[in-house]
């Protein structure tokens, strides 16, 4: 698989640091996408260093300038390797939820915040499999339609059809529960 330029290949991607920093930008966000995929987190990290391994065998020109975009499509292609693989599917457990907190002077908000989160992530673990990818893509990920069509292979259009409906759903879902 290596080609016997790896020098030139290593001396791009050293230059100006990129494996190192996309690495550490991008191990976290992978694996939790991976383990949603996955719902496991053991074998999320086996996928997530396999799309590395794969990353750094790429020339640093195949994925200028869309590597985040790059590194998704090739996790979630293994990941879906994975499942069919072994062939089952498994549903998320529930109760694995990433949380995002940041310090907040009043005692009660953070408390208020996760609940909250906790609830909104426990709505999408209900959304159909294919809404769940493209909201935690976007949402989660930070996403466009367009990078999500192409990690997907939905269209764009597809895209945001589910994407609004999920939000649709949550809405209403969530509005239902506040008394």
């Amino acid at each position: 698989m290596f080609t016997s330029q790896p020098n030139s290949r290593a001396s791009s991607h050293e230059d100006s640091g990129f494996l190192e920093r996309t690495f550490a930008e991008q191990q976290g966000p992978l694996t939790r996408y991976a383990a949603r995929l996955l719902g496991d987190p053991e074998r999320a990290r086996d996928v997530v260093q396999d799309t590395f391994v794969k990353l750094m065998a790429q020339p640093p020109e195949a994925i200028n300038g869309h590597a985040v975009e790059w590194l998704f499509t090739v996790c979630r292609h293994r990941a879906l390797d994975v499942l069919r693989k072994e062939s089952r599917m498994k549903r998320f457990d529930e109760g694995q939820v990433e949380r995002v907190t940041a310090g907040d002077p009043r005692p009660g908000r953070e408390l208020e915040h996760a609940e909250t989160q906790a609830a909104i992530l426990r709505m999408i673990d209900r959304l159909p499999r294919n809404q769940q990818e493209c909201v935690r893509l976007k949402f989660q990920n930070g996403f466009s339609y367009k990078e999500i069509s192409r990690i997907t292979t939905l269209s764009v259009t597809n895209v945001g059809f589910l994407i609004h409906t999920a939000v649709a759903r949550l809405r209403a879902e969530f509005a239902a529960q506040r008394p």
